[in-house]
């Protein structure tokens, strides 16, 4: 069961990352082509979690098999980074940016 609950845990992140996207895309009025950036970063982690996810869960069945399973500490660091750069990028769109 630890391998479809962890396969469900990346959907959601990978969800998560689609809808804060979208809702990216309604800044696009007010702040103009900046929020475009936030929507590509979205789209290209979504995308990386998504085309890795297969390979992980594979993985991870066969070590559960073997008895070894290990965590992928460079899948998360990677999506933290890319969480964390949306955060800093919105901040400074509406700390920093002037209004159209």
């Amino acid at each position: 069961m630890q391998p479809e609950r962890t396969t469900l845990a990346w959907n959601r992140t990978m969800l998560a990352l689609v809808a804060a996207g979208l809702l990216f895309l309604r800044w696009f009025p007010r702040y103009g082509w900046f929020p475009v950036i936030m929507v590509v970063l979205a789209a290209c982690a979504a995308t990386a979690v998504a085309a890795s996810q297969a390979r992980r869960h594979h993985r991870s069945v066969d070590a559960i098999g073997k008895g070894t399973t290990r965590a992928d500490p460079a899948a998360v660091g990677a999506t933290a980074a890319a969480v964390t750069l949306l955060g800093a990028l919105a901040l400074y769109t509406v700390l920093a940016l002037p209004l159209r």
